[in-house]
């Protein structure tokens, strides 16, 4: 048994993806992350940095896990799933799954601060993590026109890149001239361990849905913004 501590996020939704991919049994802890939980002192216990998501395996002496790539590859490596043994095979997943971590993961979310949750609307700001958004995201699209998935078969790479993707209108990103991309957004999307995985736990707000749950949404992840500051939280 796994216990997953996580919120309804990209990086949340990448491990609930995979322990439903794997078939693994797990018990969902959903953090309030507007009020500090992942602050508290037991959480840290857990996850020094205080972000979700983090797991323990209780089948492994309790073993912690935090950082979602790393959890990724734990999870990975412990079932012999969702990533090859060979030498190439693994490097190819694990370079697409660093884009993710180092690239379209930071850039979204800079994206979504500055699109959606501050007030003071800065356009300098806006158009330099929109537009690298896109440059990444034209990549993805690139090489998708040419593979099914990024790495060979199905694999937490594609998990860790689809849960951040599939945002992109909160980002104020289309991707309506991205055939490639598209194509595989749908794919992934069809799988049933990746439609539960996407709502557990369910987002509070649908990309799509009306400008005022948006807004209060917006809100309250400005107060998730605050309380990350270091001024505030010491870390």
């Amino acid at each position: 048994m796994i216990d997953l501590y996580t919120a309804a996020t990209p990086n949340g939704h990448k491990i609930s993806i995979a322990l439903e991919e794997l078939a693994l049994p797990y018990t969902v802890h959903v953090l309030d992350l507007a009020a500090g939980e992942q602050k508290q002192p037991w959480f840290l216990s857990i996850n020094p940095n205080g972000r979700i998501p983090a797991i323990v395996d209780r089948s492994e002496d309790d073993f912690a896990v935090f950082e979602s790539g790393a959890i990724l590859i734990y999870l990975a490596e412990k079932t012999g799933s969702l990533m090859p043994e060979d030498r190439q095979g693994r490097s190819r997943v694990i370079q697409w799954l660093m884009f993710q971590i180092g690239g379209v993961g930071p850039m979204m979310g800079q994206a979504n601060v500055f699109f959606r949750y501050l007030p003071e609307k800065i356009p300098t700001a806006i158009d330099r993590y929109q537009g690298e958004c896109r440059r990444l995201l034209r990549v993805l699209d690139r090489h998708l026109q040419h593979h099914e998935f990024l790495a060979g078969e199905y694999s937490i790479a594609d998990i860790a890149n689809w849960a951040w993707v599939r945002t992109h209108r909160w980002s104020g990103i289309e991707v309506d001239d991205l055939p490639g991309l598209q194509r595989w957004l749908a794919t992934i999307r069809a799988r049933p361990a990746v439609q539960k995985g996407i709502v557990t736990p369910p987002s509070a707000i649908d990309d799509q849905g009306d400008a005022e749950s948006a807004r209060r949404f917006a809100e309250r992840a400005l107060a998730m913004v605050e309380v990350g500051q270091s001024r505030t939280c010491g870390a």
